[in-house]
């Protein structure tokens, strides 16, 4: 049996082809360095539980889409926009989740039996992390296939 393998590998891969992703990290979010070491823009999977049935696996992932907020050294006396890039990087973060999960529901993803099941939830945050770093939580439950034989 591969399916945790294959399910983080297609995952990995296909979030190393977006051009606003530059590292994919799997684990706990404590393990990752975010002491600057990483080069941003991350994704980084956790697998937080999966179901199993006869003929399915269902595993419910969330993905952290972070990147480090940059504060700009001019003066910016707009109180919407503020200061920084706070706006761009999630605006753009948010796209990676979709276009993801847009994979998931209806693309490539979905005809090698990688479905989404069900609304992908989606949290921002914001000064989460030491770094400055903001981003988008999505959740969302992964389907494939059970290829566990019981001979």
């Amino acid at each position: 049996m591969k399916g945790f393998y294959n399910i983080i590998n297609k995952i990995k891969d296909t979030l190393e082809l977006e051009p606003f992703v530059n590292t994919v990290t799997y684990g706990n979010i404590d393990d990752v360095d975010l002491n600057k070491q990483n080069i941003f823009p991350l994704s980084h999977i956790i697998v937080n539980n999966s179901n199993i049935s006869d003929k399915t696996i269902n595993f419910n992932i969330s993905i952290l889409f972070m990147d480090i907020v940059d504060e700009s050294k001019k003066v910016d006396t707009s109180k919407f926009i503020s200061n920084d890039n706070e706006q761009d990087v999630l605006n753009t973060q948010l796209a990676v989740a979709a276009r993801l999960t847009s994979l998931l529901k209806r693309g490539s993803l979905y005809t090698d039996l990688y479905q989404l099941q069900n609304d992908v939830s989606c949290e921002p945050f914001v000064d989460r992390f030491e770094n400055k770093l903001a981003g988008w939580t999505a959740t969302f439950d992964v389907l494939i296939q059970n290829d566990m034989t019981i001979c």
